[in-house]
């Protein structure tokens, strides 16, 4: 099994790097939905986020409100530490189990860990390759207002709550430049599967 990190700042076209690598055979594992998992009503993580923030991060069905949530936590460091505290380890190993099971049903797959916090809870882990895909600050930040739905006030916050580039960029072992066409970034992540394929043969 080949176990590949892959990050990128928020709107940096990551998920778009993602699906074009599970085309082509990669296991896609994605912290973000193992995230919304572990932080289901009746689990611990979401009982010790209640504790930790109040019932007001909860939705009138008993659910995490996300955005609620988020406004609590993005732009106030200290508050998304502790959130980071109560969700990281728990996404650690739930994230570890599934790579296993990966490498079980196949130990020639190409396991892919789609993970935006890599930086700042996962770089010591044994990865064969730490992919980045980016683009500048600026660019991501109109992605966000113009193809999200963003108010701009947001998405700086967004911005500001990740590492900055040059840290991401820092541990990289290839980027991608998703700042072009489409066609760019298949390209250069065609090239990535190639050389993750020869790693495999």
């Amino acid at each position: 099994m080949s176990l590949i990190a892959l990050t990128g700042g928020i709107a940096s076209g990551k998920s778009t790097v993602a699906q074009l690598l599970a085309a082509r055979g990669a296991v896609i594992v994605d912290a973000d939905a193992i995230v919304r998992d572990v932080q289901q009503p009746g689990t611990p993580v979401l009982a010790a986020i209640v504790g930790a923030f109040g019932e007001d991060v909860l939705g009138e069905d008993g659910a995490l409100d996300r955005a609620a949530l988020g406004a609590r936590v993005f732009g106030d460091p200290e508050a998304l530490q502790r959130l980071n505290a109560i969700v990281h380890p728990k996404v650690r190993i739930e994230s570890q189990r599934r790579f296993e099971a990966a490498a079980a049903a196949d130990p020639d797959a190409v396991v892919v860990y789609d993970v935006p916090l890599l930086v700042e809870a996962r770089v010591d882990d044994p990865w064969d390759l730490v992919v980045v895909a980016h683009a500048p600050a600026s660019q991501r930040r109109e992605r966000l207002v113009a193809l999200r739905g963003m108010a701009p006030a947001d998405a700086d916050a967004r911005i500001a709550a990740q590492v900055s580039d040059e840290r991401r960029l820092a541990i990289a072992d290839v980027v991608i430049d998703t700042t072009g066409t489409m066609g760019d970034t298949e390209r250069q992540v065609a090239e990535l599967w190639e050389r993750l394929a020869a790693r495999t043969d």
